[in-house]
């Protein structure tokens, strides 16, 4: 009989926020520079890398932004688009050199954009 009475005086405990609302989730997208020591182990991908995609360009969210386009990253297993963004540059006379794929002996290798 006592396990019974504790069992009906706890429950409403146990169901405490299961009736809760659902929760908002807002995600936002931001770019920071990664500045890295040492040289960066490069990647030979046997695949031809597909055409560079024409990308429409939003406008700039303000002034200063430089857009930086698109480009396939290889996942160890397939190319998948990477859209271009809009970012700020590091100083104001910053340009931006697109990343490429390069082809050398056995493949392709992929050289990432950076800032000059």
């Amino acid at each position: 009989m006592r396990k019974g009475l504790y069992a009906f005086v706890l429950a409403p405990f146990f169901f405490v926020g299961c009736a809760e609302e659902p929760t908002r989730v807002t995600t936002t997208t931001t770019t920071q520079e990664v500045t890295t020591t040492g040289p960066a182990r490069e990647v030979v991908v046997a695949r031809t890398p597909p055409a560079v995609r024409v990308e429409t360009q939003a406008l700039a969210p303000g002034p200063g932004y430089v857009w930086t386009p698109g480009y396939w990253r290889w996942t160890g297993t397939d190319y998948v688009w990477v859209s271009g963004s809009w970012v700020t540059p590091p100083r104001t006379t910053a340009v931006w050199v697109r990343g490429q794929w390069v082809h050398r002996s056995g493949g392709w290798v992929w050289i990432a954009g950076h800032w000059q």
